[in-house]
């Protein structure tokens, strides 16, 4: 058995009575920071790490994402997986708290030794996690992380291409809702939400776009934010629904937002104002959460207005997909993210066969050739492992969009409108097309 040499500072700590026990966790942030890393990255056989939110706040879309990602992980094992190996996926739940996402990334590159990352989903988990990802040169593409903080740092060159987004940055959904208010004569907004890298990201880009059309925050120098575990609102709902605006923008995620909304009809406001909702409400189980009136009917039955905007995620290979989906989960619609899930997944096993390695930093430079404009169009993706084999170009047309990445690793965005029906369905009402925003542009 080879032996294994450890660094000085894992001796140190294991050895020495005269310090307090230390966590493996803790060591593998030591080893990553100093950059020790020993991974096996010549290893034939793929590995794929998924840090996403299996419990806690956002787990209503974490659960379904994960789902998503082993489904395409043997639906490729089953055309003769990546370099004639199977594929492996290794899960990890960063229980929606970025802190525990970051010692999770941190396993996932120091322990399981992956050479790509599916996640993370919120925006504040991704945040905590990238540097970890490109300290130890591992891809990471989030499904889901829409903040423009990201491609604000692509820029800056923080990510040396090792960041890649599925779904369109807030710097697209920001215009689309500001577009959306523009339609529906809401020139008077207050706005309502969480206080974290999603919320402030999307707010921040949301300000100026809505400002350069026009429009009005009423408490931009107050914002009614608050922290994604609170456990009431009164107060912010009284800021932003006080203030008599033609709407309230509510930024947040299903589970706190629902209660957020409760207060809203608790307070008799839900019924003379109407409200806007950003994408990560958009939840089959969001009027549920809000509950129902006395005479047994849902309180966002009698809500002045609903309506909402969130990516598209209807691709080239969107009906394939949603038939393989239903086919392998029992009749189950796919959830809001998981188009975008199956493309994080579908570009790390092609860029992978294309590179010939499993290293970090060569799918990483292949990522452009399997995705972008160049090759033969195809979205199967067993049938676009076939042609790189064969030594073909492609270009890989995604379920959640044709998946064509920008130097900053983002995708552009395309909205759907959506609304809660009397019965508490969503139901799709129309679509947006966006540009990026630059607040710096004249």
């Amino acid at each position: 058995m080879k032996k294994v040499i450890q660094p000085w500072f894992v001796t140190s700590f294991l050895t020495s009575k005269s310090l307090k026990p230390i966590t493996a966790t803790t060591i593998l942030c030591l080893m990553s920071a100093c950059n020790f890393t020993s991974r096996s990255a010549s290893e034939k056989s793929l590995k794929i790490g998924a840090l996403l939110p299996l419990t806690g706040e956002i787990s209503a879309y974490g659960i379904p994402m994960q789902k998503t990602a082993k489904l395409l992980v043997d639906t490729v094992n089953q055309c003769e997986g990546v370099l004639g190996s199977p594929v492996t996926l290794v899960n990890a739940d960063d229980q929606s708290e970025p802190q525990i996402g970051a010692e999770a990334m941190s396993r996932l590159v120091q322990v399981d030794r992956v050479s790509a990352v599916i996640g993370g989903a919120g925006s504040a988990t991704s945040a905590a996690s990238v540097d970890i990802a490109v300290r130890n040169q591992v891809v990471m593409i989030s499904p889901s992380s829409t903040s423009p903080t990201f491609t604000e740092r692509a820029k800056k060159g923080d990510f040396k291409g090792f960041w890649y987004r599925t779904a369109p940055p807030d710097t697209f959904q920001a215009p689309a809702i500001a577009q959306l208010a523009y339609q529906n004569n809401y020139k008077r907004i207050a706005i309502l939400g969480v206080n974290n890298d999603y919320g402030k990201g999307l707010i921040d880009a949301f300000i100026p776009a809505f400002e350069k059309k026009g429009g009005q925050v009423l408490n931009k120098a107050n914002l009614a934010l608050y922290a994604l575990n609170a456990s009431n609102f009164d107060s912010e709902v009284r800021n932003a629904f006080g203030k008599n605006p033609d709407a309230v923008l509510l930024i947040d995620y299903s589970q706190t937002g629902g209660q957020v909304l409760k207060s809203s009809y608790e307070q008799g406001f839900l019924e003379k104002i109407p409200v806007i909702l950003s994408d990560g409400l958009k939840d089959a189980k969001l009027a549920e959460r809000v509950g129902k009136k006395a005479d047994g009917q849902l309180a966002l039955s009698t809500a002045a207005s609903l309506i909402g905007t969130v990516p598209s995620s209807r691709g080239p290979a969107f009906s394939a997909f949603r038939t393989r989906y239903q086919q392998a989960f029992s009749n189950q619609e796919p959830s809001i993210y998981d188009p975008n899930t199956w493309d994080a997944a579908a570009i790390i096993v092609l860029a992978t066969e294309l590179a010939k390695s499993t290293k970090g930093e060569a799918i990483r430079d292949q990522i452009p050739q399997v995705s972008n404009p160049a090759g033969e169009k195809v979205s199967d993706v067993c049938q676009a492992l076939s042609l790189i084999r064969q030594g073909k170009k492609i270009d890989y047309e995604g379920a959640s969009s044709s998946v064509n990445f920008d130097a900053q690793g983002d995708v552009q965005g395309s909205y759907n409108v959506w609304t809660i029906a009397k019965d508490g369905t969503i139901q799709i009402k129309g679509n947006i097309q966006a540009d990026r925003f630059d607040s710096a542009k004249p």
